[in-house]
């Protein structure tokens, strides 16, 4: 084991070592355009294939293939995107995208069609499908269906009869021809007019719904694949429409939700719940029958097909119809004047502010559905949630789901925070079991949901739901299952929950370092993993997002972080033994990120600052790992930077504290270089990690280490009431401790940071002239103004920031306006006499971006160096391409000119004037 284990990471050492070597170039803007990073990875089922999109940060994508029984790259696809590979994993199907070109100058961009490419496993052949719009792939690979990206229907240029009556499709549901190929012989067969289409599990059947212009010849049909393509006509009616379809996973029954366009009230169009069987439907009826469907509503079968999961609502009440203008007397009517109004009502009997309440009527409450379960054996539905108890957590392999409702807390969350009462839902009866409430956390149900574990009073404690008993589990054990690192002003979260043995006689619960397993039956603990010696925080790895316990004697994975060097490593523990081994170790950051579904396959990356996180494959051993892919072999050309090392100081409160610091590339002991210093709270965590490759609101740390700066990255500690000078000192502190070990030149030390770490910023300078240029990110100046802003986005008041949230103030504005003011930076801009760089973007969704400007304005009216970037159109992060590029160099500009000296750029000796053509 060692041996291999030592092989491996010979040949990743060696890699580096003759990079190092060759590394001559500074990296440039351009330079960071083409890295690649692995996007819609897909593993097949049966552990042979590994595909996904190559895409460079700006450029073409490009569609890679791999077989794993050799590591080889099969083929590649210009501009594949967003691959699928079929059950049988004989296909990886990949969308096409028009080139970065055509993207970018196309006026129209519904004029810009996909294609769809097929490359066959076997051989690595492709078949280029053209104007592709969507598509299916059987599971065993012999049937394609896919819709052509053209105008479909025929009758549009018929000549139409005056007096007949449509029935017109939603303005969004567009038709179009279905083509279905068998990839076997090549045989063809064309459907018009297709809105939705499915294929069955077998292969051998597919649902369609066609749907015209005028809807006369509206019809839902079953075509037998395997017999000519026979087409029964399931459902012929004017209107007609199919708006979700879903075949049981193991044979040929299918849910269709069926609906008219008759009704163009979409909120308000009954659908019924069709199941398909022996060639015939029949209606699945909710349980309360005054309960209908709509439009929206989803459709999941379980693995076994067994239980089909969809969403139910009450009947809405009839629409109010606002009177129109018609006629000379409506125009002096006063009712139907006041029906013209543009109006919102903010009242403070409301549940939630208008702006949260407009959001999450968009978002969920305006099509609002409940979810419900269609025995098929029983043939009986059960409602899972309700209008009381709005939401569960949906597991499609559990007897038991956690339900929740926030609904008496909406207010609350203005200033609170979230919290919400917790239920356990039996799947076979619908039955609500409370567990908790009012609570700001999330409960663990075991399997059986005969038992609940939350953490509450600094301890873990577990829930008989059977008799409402609540048992304290870590009371009397020597370990931290609080969060010791919290210093919000909100309750003290738990270290969190591992799972459940299968039989819900255990659960696995977190400590600070360890997994302990606590006996539901005799409360006993039993300490699984030992991290704590070691300064080792172990962690499950969960690779299978649906899995509802452990078996008690199965090996689990494990990542096993270490908090003071900060290395993660990979380990295995033996639930029957409590065994705990390390399978992969070094000085690196190792993540296992999937495993194949039927196949002892998976795959982990591993990454340093200098190593890119390419993939590796092996096998549940880990003793043989072999690399497969090789994305950015460009970085061996690239003096990308020194290898990066833990600096330690003290926090504001004499905390231990910790920062990566990266020297520049070619650094020579003794000398004093340029720092550019760039946080957020906690960043010692990214001592082992691969710098992101992309130019945003943060430095590209190669793009500073290679052009001669060193980038810090400490952590910061806060003291509630007090964050800004808290974290002023807790930075005065790490940075002093770089000039200290003679590593940063004192007069060139630049600071940078966004959102929370812009406020920090910009508060710093009003504290300290330890930096001599900031560029501070979409920062809060004024936290009298911001307390009750909007944020945007959420459509939540920013009051919950500052009084239990990021902000760390713990009192209301009127309790303690003494703190708001003390945290306010525009307090203090007269103090200020380091240059500042402000960035916001115009719609930032999070942080009212007029704190920028109140800043701005009071630097400015102090005489003091303050320049503002106003990014037009962009939210909380700059999103725009060109506009992440544009700060990006003007970031790099103004820290070389003053840190290194050079010559400022124009816009920063004068700005831009404004001129519009």
């Amino acid at each position: 084991m060692k041996a291999q284990l030592s092989l491996l990471s010979l040949a990743l050492v060696t890699s580096l070592g003759s990079a190092q070597v060759s590394a001559k170039e500074a990296l440039q803007f351009k330079d960071v355009f083409d890295f690649k990073y692995a996007k819609g990875t897909q593993l097949s089922e049966d552990g042979q294939i590994l595909s996904f999109s190559a895409d460079p940060y700006r450029g073409n994508a490009q569609g890679q293939v791999y077989t794993l029984n050799n590591n080889t790259l099969l083929t590649s696809v210009e501009r594949g995107t967003r691959p699928t590979i079929n059950k049988a994993a004989n296909w990886v199907a990949f969308t096409q995208v028009p080139t970065l070109l055509e993207k970018e100058t196309t006026k129209k961009k519904d004029e810009l069609k996909n294609n769809l490419v097929l490359v066959n496993t076997k051989n690595g052949e492709q078949q280029n499908f053209n104007d592709v719009k969507d598509y299916a792939l059987s599971d065993d690979g012999v049937w394609l269906a896919y819709r052509l990206d053209k105008k479909a229907d025929k009758k549009d240029s018929e000549e139409k009869d005056e007096n007949s009556s449509e029935i017109k499709p939603d303005k969004k549901d567009k038709s179009f021809d279905l083509v279905l190929v068998n990839l076997q012989d090549k045989t063809t067969h064309t459907l018009n007019n297709v809105f939705s289409y499915a294929i069955s599990s077998t292969g051998e059947q597919l649902l369609a719904s066609q749907s015209y212009s005028d809807g006369a010849d509206n019809q839902v049909v079953l075509v037998a694949l395997n017999n000519g393509f026979a087409t029964s006509v399931l459902i012929d009616e004017p209107g007609v429409v199919a708006n979700k379809i879903a075949w049981q996973p193991n044979n040929n029954k299918a849910a269709l939700l069926i609906g008219n366009y008759v009704n163009d009230d979409t909120r308000r169009r009954d659908h019924s719940l069709q199941l398909l069987q022996n060639g015939a439907l029949s209606t699945i009826h909710s349980a309360d029958r005054s309960w209908t469907i709509g439009k929206t509503a989803s459709l999941k079968w379980s693995e076994d097909g067994a239980r089909l999961y969809f969403e139910n609502h009450p009947k809405l009440a009839a629409k109010v119809i606002a009177k129109e203008y018609k006629d000379e007397a409506s125009l002096y009517d006063f009712d139907t004047i006041r029906d013209q109004k543009g109006l919102n009502v903010w009242h403070n009997k409301d549940a939630e502010i208008k702006p949260r309440e407009e959001q999450q009527w968009n978002k969920a409450n305006k099509l609002r559905h409940y979810q419900a379960v269609y025995h098929v054996n029983g043939q009986h539905v059960v409602q899972l949630s309700t209008p009381n108890m709005p939401e569960v957590s949906l597991n499609t392999h559990r007897e038991a789901l956690l339900g929740y409702s926030d609904l008496p807390y909406l207010e609350r969350v203005m200033y609170g925070g979230f919290y919400a009462d917790y239920f356990s839902v039996d799947v076979k009866t619908g039955k609500q079991t409370a567990i908790v409430s009012d609570y700001p956390f999330r409960p663990s149900l075991a399997p059986n949901g005969q038992f609940a574990a939350f953490f509450q009073d600094s301890q873990v404690q577990l829930k008989d739901l059977g008799n409402n008993k609540v048992s304290t589990l870590s009371k009397a054990i020597n370990a931290i299952f609080a969060d010791d690192k919290h210093d919000y002003p909100s309750p003290q979260p738990g270290y969190g929950f591992a799972g459940w043995l299968n039989d819900s006689s255990q659960v696995l619960v977190y400590s600070k370092f360890d997994i302990w397993a606590f006996d539901v039956a005799t409360k006993k603990a039993t300490r699984l993993t030992q991290g704590k010696e070691t300064n080792t925080q172990y962690r499950v790895i969960k690779l299978d997002k649906d899995q509802v316990g452990f078996a008690k004697d199965e090996t689990l994975l494990l990542s096993a972080k270490n908090l003071q060097d900060k290395q993660t490593e990979i380990a295995k523990l033996d639930l029957s033994s409590n065994k705990v081994s390390k399978v992969l170790s070094g000085k690196k950051r190792y993540d296992v990120v999937k495993k194949a579904k039927n196949a002892d396959k998976y795959l982990f990356t591993a990454q340093t600052y200098q190593q890119f996180p390419d993939y590796y494959q092996t096998d549940f051993s880990f003793k043989k790992p072999q690399r497969v892919t090789n994305l950015n072999p460009q970085i061996s050309n690239f003096a990308w930077g020194e290898k990066p090392e833990l600096i330690s100081y003290k926090g504001f409160d004499g905390e231990d504290l910790q920062g990566v610091l990266i020297k520049p590339a070619g650094y020579k002991k003794g000398d004093k270089v340029p720092v550019v210093v760039y946080f957020y709270r906690y960043m010692s965590q990214r001592m082992y990690d691969f710098p992101k490759m992309e130019l945003n609101h943060r430095p590209n740390f190669p793009m500073f280490t290679s052009n001669g700066y060193a980038i810090f990255l400490p952590d910061i500690r806060f003291e509630i009431g007090h964050p800004g000078k808290s974290s002023t000192q807790t930075m005065i502190n790490a940075t002093q401790k770089l000039i200290d070990l003679g590593i940063a030149d004192p007069d060139k030390i630049g600071l940078q940071g966004h959102s929370w770490a812009g406020y920090q910023s910009a508060f710093m300078i009003t504290q300290t002239d330890m930096f001599k240029a900031v560029v501070s990110g979409a920062p809060v100046s004024n936290m009298t103004s911001a307390y009750s802003g909007i944020r945007l986005k959420s459509g939540l008041a920013r009051q919950f920031q500052y009084e239990t949230g990021q902000s760390r103030i713990g009192k209301t504005l009127f309790e303690a306006p003494e703190l708001y003011i003390e945290n306010s930076p525009v307090f203090f801009a007269d103090k200020v006499n380091t240059p500042i760089l402000i960035m916001f973007g115009d719609k930032d969704d999070a942080v009212p971006w007029h704190e920028g400007v109140q800043y701005y304005l009071a630097l400015r009216r102090a005489g003091n160096d303050a320049t503002f970037l106003q990014y037009e159109g962009e939210p909380h992060h700059l999103k725009k391409f060109p506009n992440q590029v544009d700060f990006s160099v003007r970031m790099m500009e103004y820290f070389d000119h003053y840190l290194k000296g050079k010559p400022a750029a124009e816009w920063i000796k004068n700005g831009v004037p404004f001129i519009e053509e």
